[in-house]
């Protein structure tokens, strides 16, 4: 961060440059990552107190912290433009008129000075609250001019218990608000702040119940720039022990993403009202620039987990001579499955993975995705160093999770369809598979290797390290399943590879929590809409959820085997296939992902587009997110090389069956 004078920032402003700076030795912040209608100030943040007062001061720490209004700069982290004050207001009060900002002798009933302060000291201090004004003013010339509006958002915190009624989680203080003019502006911010959750609490904001927002920022501002509203706002000290001092951090992250929309939506409602773009949305108030913090971080998460490919240490290394032993004796002695050896320290792995920076990215959604991506990690390398051994399966559960009451009744429901007798199609090898996706990935523009494999238990698989698509050196295809294979690995998992590696952050390789569920829906959902998708291919994904629970009830390779050939009669190699998927490490649960995928990602396109999700390896939980910085522009919008719009296939009877999947 840079330090600056005043008037260095102010000629910053002018020539609207983009910058981090401290300003008057420390007593104030200022954040521009792009010029936008909205301004965000926490003037009572600050802590700091001078040397040559401290000698004088009576309160203790506590005192002081109780008074302030500490973590308020946290709230205002994720927006471009913000103003925090760093000085104590007990050395002058920004909030206050420059005169009147230094108290005398008491605030709050209580003695702060030994003795009144000097002149001289008074006026250090009057320097520092006219600094923070200017630059202030600047800013909001600055700002008009380019939006004709601004909105600034003044945001405080407050100490409850003293006050015996109930109180309001956020008071918007409209004392000084024109109404007339600018009332639905804070009926629609009072709305927003309603609409925040916050954990084991109930959450109400109202207007002018506790505060009336009679400070000096709105004061001054008002005095001086007629088209820019003010909103002064209290936040609860719900965050923390008002008291103590004692940080909530759960409660902070709740409220921190939830204040970002709210503002956010309050900013955009504000500039379609009174603003030169009647369009103007969520995504355009907020910047468009990927922090410093980000991309640091991204890159030391990436630089820790580039080479924990799940399905690189789970594919059995004797695959091929454990499959031809138990097929030629009889099939009751289960194989014994070898794997490739972990090359990393899992302790290490995970000291370095919660040592990350995640704390100093500013924006609180982009923070939390990062958080689910390392608590998915963490769980990820549970379940990779224990591969072979009982805990295996615990942790392939605490990763994936397992198939509930209604996947099994979905795969139950598809395994009793009776599919039509088709007539029996030729078969190509691996050899013709591989010139056929090539063929394919050439006329998508795609540029990968395809080849073939002995070391998958799949046809066909993409690595998404090497932008690789491998073929089961075993396998067959018939003419329909090629194309729908084309469309499954190629058409979702090599294309969301391949844009992966194409954003400026690599997180999107890595893959976000819960991408298998929504990289395998997607994959299937593509079969659909290439028109491909078949009752058989649905009954080979139904039986891999029922093959998951059979792995679950009896942890017996044979016995599911067995069970799955005379229940469902597949043949030998099928039912080795299939057992095989869900037996390897020691109990595999990911399969039944791929069937509530499917029906997830479904009822998604349904109700909006999906086209964001082709970004990288993404997943359902951070959707809102990854819509909202593609919109942003910090990342490279995907184009898919099909539509992915839902609409009926014209076969009556599988538009049926699909949407009978609940």
């Amino acid at each position: 961060m840079l330090t600056l004078s005043e008037q260095e920032c102010i000629a910053r402003i002018k020539k609207r440059e983009c910058f981090h700076a401290q300003v008057e030795s420390g007593a104030f912040i200022v954040k521009i990552d792009e010029y936008a209608p909205i301004i965000c100030a926490a003037i009572h943040n600050g802590h700091q107190l001078r040397t040559e007062l401290q000698k004088s001061f009576l309160l203790n720490k506590q005192e002081r912290f109780y008074e302030e209004d500490p973590y308020t700069d946290e709230l205002i982290s994720s927006f471009p433009i913000q103003l925090i004050g760093n000085d104590s207001r007990f050395e002058y009060d920004l909030n206050r008129a420059k005169t009147l900002s230094t108290y005398f002798k008491t605030a709050w009933n209580k003695q702060v000075w030994k003795k009144p302060l000097s002149t001289a000291q008074r006026n250090k201090s009057h320097k520092k609250h006219q600094a923070f004004y200017n630059v202030l003013s600047a800013i909001i010339t600055v700002v008009e001019q380019q939006f004709k509006n601004a909105i600034v958002f003044d945001i405080h915190s407050y100490n409850y218990r003293r006050i015996a009624n109930d109180t309001p989680t956020f008071n918007i203080g409209a004392g000084q608000i024109d109404i007339e003019r600018w009332g639905r502006v804070v009926q629609h911010f009072e709305k927003q702040l309603n609409r925040i959750s916050l954990p084991n609490m109930e959450v109400r904001a109202a207007t002018d119940e506790v505060f009336h927002g009679r400070g000096y920022l709105i004061s001054h501002i008002n005095a001086h720039f007629d088209n820019t509203l003010v909103l002064p706002t209290e936040v609860k000290k719900v965050f923390m022990d008002e008291d103590s001092g004692e940080l909530y951090p759960l409660v902070l992250e709740e409220l921190k993403a939830g204040f970002k929309n709210a503002i956010s939506e309050t900013a955009a409602f504000f500039m379609r009202r009174y603003g030169k773009r009647r369009q103007t949305q969520k995504a355009d108030i907020l910047s468009s620039n990927i922090s410093q913090e980000v991309l640091t971080l991204d890159k030391k998460l990436f630089a820790l987990c580039k080479n924990i490919e799940t399905l690189n240490f789970i594919n059995p290394i004797n695959l091929v001579a454990e499959r031809n032993k138990f097929l030629k004796k009889n099939s009751y002695i289960a194989p014994n499955f070898n794997y490739k050896q972990l090359n990393i320290n899992p302790y290490k792995f995970r000291e370095l993975l919660y040592q990350l920076p995640v704390d100093d990215v500013p924006d609180a959604d982009i923070q939390q995705l990062y958080r689910h991506v390392i608590d998915n990690l963490a769980s990820k390398i549970d379940l990779l160093t224990t591969i072979g051994s009982d805990e295996f399966l615990y942790n392939s559960l605490k990763y994936y999770g397992e198939p509930n009451h209604s996947d099994i009744a979905n795969a139950r429901f598809l395994l009793h369809l009776n599919h039509q007798t088709l007539t029996p199609q030729p078969l190509y090898n691996a050899d013709r598979a591989i010139d056929y996706f090539k063929t394919q990935a050439d006329a998508w523009g795609l540029k990968c290797k395809i080849e073939k494999s002995s070391k998958i238990v799949a046809k066909a698989m993409v690595n998404n390290e090497k932008a690789q698509l491998l073929i089961n050196k075993n396998a067959e295809f018939s003419e329909k399943e090629l194309h729908a294979f084309a469309y499954h690995e190629l058409g979702i998992h090599m294309l969301t590879t391949l844009y992966a590696k194409q954003q400026p952050l690599k997180v999107f390789s890595l893959g976000l929590a819960g991408n298998t569920h929504a990289q395998e829906g997607l994959a299937l959902y593509s079969e659909y809409c290439s028109g491909s998708l078949t009752l058989e291919r649905l009954q080979i994904i139904a039986l891999r959820v029922i093959a998951v629970n059979y792995m679950l009830e009896h942890g017996d390779f044979v016995k599911t085997f067995h069970a799955l050939m005379n229940e469902f009669a597949l043949e030998k190699s099928a039912a080795f296939t299939l057992t095989t998927r869900v037996y390897r490490g020691g109990g595999f649960t990911k399969d039944y992902l791929y069937l509530r995928g499917f029906s997830d990602i479904l009822s998604l396109t349904k109700e909006q587009s999906i086209d964001n999700l082709l970004i990288g390896k993404t997943g359902l939980l951070d959707f809102n997110i990854i819509n909202e910085i593609v919109e942003r522009g910090m990342l490279k919008k995907p184009k898919p090389l099909f539509d992915l719009t839902y609409r009926p296939s014209g076969d009556n009877v599988l538009d049926f069956i699909v949407n009978s999947i609940k």
